[in-house]
């Protein structure tokens, strides 16, 4: 008996055992198993959905998590999640993207044309998802206030309308493109442009003249690998305001290739919105540059910047600000493009050549072509002992300096206004226009931040059409337009290049901008009246 009783509990240990081990097994092995399952089933939705962006029409987007309430166009349901277009604005679930695509069209870079201008075409209506604080046209009433699919949009001219007020007349009615009309290149413009050049005509002017002397069509060439990465962002806005045609992500295609379409456009009347930092700015000058040299001068446009970089000094001698991360609305943007003035911004090449060659860096580079600033940081002490400065031909004895700058616009190093220092002695006005290049030294590190916070003065060693340095020995570091690397003994010569068609943002100046600008003005006045 006490045998028999001694058999049960061992077998009933090893059951729990292994009954334990068994759901142990389960609890890791399942969550593991939905996991995969989960994976596999979101790289094959991926793959799918790729699939139909790649052939759709639509400039399709997927995002987790919309930025506002927002509706399916096409099921007509609340979504958090799905796709939207980044020209045409339409949004919808992932589910609906097939039915969204064989029922709604995107915006259209071109249109059937029967070669005779046009100034008008009907309105591209969408359903839904309207712009936050937008008004009807009819009633003049807000949109969009109903927590539903509602209410209408229209893809060109930006104009909002009521469900209960879109009425037949308004589907029909022709678009005027809205408030940036005079920005805008419309779809029928480049198809008459075709027309035109497949019948081997060049009135290209009668048919601008059609569209008003006021029509200033714009090109955006934005980097999106610029700084704060806001170029994405900018890109989808900018692509619902004006035809997609007309803005261009620079690591998709080079400026030169992008800067192509002013040649279709009436002589001088582009305008350029480059939105990255200096290195950019001056990359898209460069390109300019190349037109002029292809004989395209006629169709060069005016640039203007929207700081997107880490370096931004040019933008800021422009009074476009020392960057950009949204703060302000792409329309308000657009607009300052729209009132901005032109100006001319003196371009340099800074030759270097070492006992009789050029003494090249990387195969970019005989010349350096940037027309932002041009300087020349040494980090050791005794440099008067190892550099000869000469301004036109004149050489200048230099004091016991650290570092040596070659400016041509009035900012340097991140916001710095070197050549003003503390603005309380007497010195020759800085112009980024007048042929002429300031030479300025400092003494450290430590003067540098004195000077950055007006507490100390740079030391002014002249200005000049022509700027010589001659690197006596050992190498010593150097920069132009930000891009830094070691320089041996050489001799750098800069020299005027020719000008770049810039714009200057009018508005919202600091008291130093308008100082600046008053004193330019100023000074222009006076030459006219020699003259």
């Amino acid at each position: 008996m006490e045998g028999e009783e001694n058999s049960g509990p061992p077998s009933s240990g090893v059951f729990a055992d292994w009954s334990l081990a068994f759901w142990t097994l389960c609890s890791v092995i399942l969550p593991v198993v939905i996991t995969l399952w989960c994976s596999f089933q979101r790289s094959r939705r991926q793959v799918l959905r790729r699939d139909i962006f790649r052939q759709s029409k639509h400039d399709w987007h997927y995002t987790d998590l919309f930025g506002q309430p927002t509706y399916c166009c096409v099921c007509a349901q609340h979504i958090l999640q799905g796709a939207f277009c980044s020209c045409c604005g339409l949004c919808v679930h992932e589910g609906c993207l097939k039915k969204a695509d064989q029922h709604f069209l995107c915006k259209e870079i071109m249109m059937r044309s029967d070669g005779e201008p046009h100034t008008s075409m009907a309105h591209h209506w969408i359903r839904g998802n309207v712009p936050l604080c937008s008004y009807c046209v009819v009633c003049k009433q807000q949109c969009g206030t109903q927590p539903k699919l509602c209410d209408y949009r229209c893809v060109w001219c930006q104009h909002t309308v009521h469900d209960d007020c879109m009425q037949s007349s308004l589907k029909s009615e022709k678009c005027r493109f809205g408030e940036f009309r005079n920005l805008i290149i419309p779809p029928y413009y480049l198809s008459t442009i075709n027309q035109i050049r497949k019948d081997k005509r060049t009135d290209y002017g009668k048919l601008a003249s059609s569209y008003g002397k006021h029509w200033t069509p714009i090109i955006i060439l934005a980097n999106t690998r610029s700084g704060n990465n806001m170029g994405e962002t900018l890109l989808g806005e900018l692509k619902i305001l004006l035809n997609p045609v007309q803005v261009f992500d620079l690591s998709k295609i080079s400026p030169a290739k992008a800067l192509q379409l002013c040649t279709l456009l009436p002589y001088n009347s582009a305008r350029v919105l480059v939105c990255g930092g200096d290195g950019t700015v001056g990359w898209v000058l460069d390109a300019i540059d190349e037109m002029k040299i292809k004989g395209q001068e006629r169709y060069i446009p005016q640039v203007a910047i929207l700081p997107l970089g880490t370096g931004n000094d040019l933008s800021n001698t422009l009074a476009w600000g020392a960057g950009y991360a949204g703060e302000v609305p792409v329309e308000q943007i657009l607009r300052n493009v729209m009132e901005a003035d032109g100006i001319k911004l003196d371009r340099w090449k800074v030759q270097v050549t070492n006992k009789g060659y050029y003494n090249l860096r990387k195969q970019k580079a005989v010349y350096f072509f940037y027309g932002t600033k041009d300087c020349l940081v040494q980090e050791c002490k005794d440099l008067n002992k190892k550099i000869e400065l000469e301004l036109d031909g004149e050489r200048i004895d230099l004091p016991n300096l650290e570092g040596i700058i070659v400016l041509n616009i009035g900012y340097w190093g991140g916001g710095c206004r070197l050549w003003e220092g503390m603005g309380d002695e007497p010195y020759p006005l800085a112009r980024y226009d007048d042929g002429l290049l300031e030479v300025a030294g400092v003494y450290g590190s430590f003067h540098c931040a004195q000077i950055q916070v007006k507490l100390a003065n740079p030391v002014r060693l002249g200005q000049a059409h022509t700027v010589r340095l001659i690197l006596k020995n050992s190498k010593m570091p150097m920069q132009v337009d930000g891009e830094p690397w070691a320089q041996g003994p050489c001799t750098v010569t800069i020299t005027h290049k020719t000008h770049a068609l810039m714009l200057y943002h009018s508005g919202e100046q600091t008291d130093d901008d308008a100082s600046s600008m008053s004193e330019q003005e100023h000074t222009r006045e006076q030459t006219d009246e020699d003259i």
